[in-house]
């Protein structure tokens, strides 16, 4: 790689790449040339390719910008990786955040694997948020839909249980559409709580051996039950896994909290702007993080919309319901006149 002023002036250099595996370059710029296209897109720097060699003409800090994706991104495919759309724009993404991750690492950092098809989180607070289940006793994954919340907890709960980290794994939801009164539905325990739990079972059906399943749940190695069920107990040598903690009163958040046994871990995941709560009920996930403000080996991990893995526009949408909530918030507070003031404007304007 190396750097020279371009003819148009030295506010302008030339940086040089030289790939030598032919290989690698075909994988780079992809079919019909669509990764670089979009690499040209998303960097300010203008990029040129010729044979092996890829020439990068920018300003300095640009052009430093534009070299880091290219590297990490050879990098990726060394690595074994197939490039597509969608790591070419989380790579770009988290070298232009300025942090020390690199998405090489972020990338690759493999979770758990089943026929031929890996885990793995796919931007920066994904990594962290598993890198925080990791190193803490208590962490609560919190942010908008398809953030991979229950995914990775659920997948880093496998992967505890086949390492025998623990013994057991316990999913728990809170099943707030039946006002947790079960007994009151029609059918049996399992059929009266399937609705609600269904999302864990789908979740585990592409993680572990589906016929497996029914003989795990049945000798106990893997418990899924509504919330409710959790009361009464202490929890020990088990991965206990909270979805949908939006939905928890601050009780049944504290309840929940300290079934903590020895030898286990718990994961609350939730989406506090997806509250199904009835009017006027507070939600558990929103007062805990004040409440355990500062109590050790317990950790809050946020993600965003920049952490959606599913379709880019779900992004997009998540960010404008941000705005359009924001907005009505902000109209819905009530203007506190000054008594005096408004008339005084009126009388100091000119027309």
């Amino acid at each position: 790689m190396t750097d020279s002023p371009a003819d148009s002036g030295q506010t302008r250099v030339q940086t040089k790449i030289t790939v030598v595996n032919p290989q690698i370059m075909v994988s780079l710029l992809g079919a019909g040339d669509e990764l670089l296209k979009l690499i040209e897109r998303s960097v300010t720097s203008d990029i040129l390719v010729r044979g092996n060699e890829i020439t990068i003409t920018g300003a300095p800090a640009d052009n430093a910008l534009a070299e880091r994706v290219f590297t990490e991104l050879i990098e990726l495919i060394e690595k074994g990786e197939t490039l597509t759309t969608d790591a070419v724009r989380r790579t770009v993404g988290m070298l232009s955040e300025g942090t020390s991750e690199r998405p090489a690492e972020v990338l690759t950092l493999n979770i758990l694997s089943r026929r031929g098809r890996t885990i793995r989180p796919k931007t920066l607070g994904q990594k962290r948020y598993v890198d925080a289940i990791d190193n803490h006793t208590i962490v609560f994954g919190i942010g908008p839909a398809g953030t991979g919340k229950t995914y990775l907890a659920m997948a880093k709960a496998v992967q505890a249980l086949q390492a025998k980290q623990v013994s057991r794994i316990i999913l728990t939801r809170p099943a707030v559409e039946a006002g947790e009164r079960l007994g009151f539905l029609p059918g049996t325990l399992y059929e009266k709580i399937d609705p609600y739990l269904r999302p864990l079972y789908d979740a585990l059906h592409d993680m572990i051996d589906p016929d497996s399943i029914p003989r795990l749940m049945q000798n106990g190695t893997i418990e899924v039950a509504p919330l409710a069920f959790m009361r009464g107990r202490t929890i020990n040598d088990s991965f206990i896994i909270l979805d949908e903690a939006q939905n928890t009163t601050p009780e049944q958040m504290k309840m929940f909290l300290t079934r903590l046994g020895f030898g286990s871990k718990i994961v609350v995941t939730g989406d506090i702007t997806q509250i199904d709560l009835p009017g006027g009920t507070k939600s558990g996930l929103r007062v805990v993080r004040e409440i355990l403000d500062g109590v050790q080996d317990v950790h809050f991990a946020q993600l965003s919309s920049s952490d959606v893995v599913r379709h880019r526009l779900v992004s997009d949408i998540v960010d404008a319901y941000a705005r359009w909530d924001a907005s009505q918030e902000q109209s819905a507070q009530p203007v506190h006149a000054v008594p005096g003031r408004a008339a005084h404007g009126r009388a100091g304007r000119r027309r």
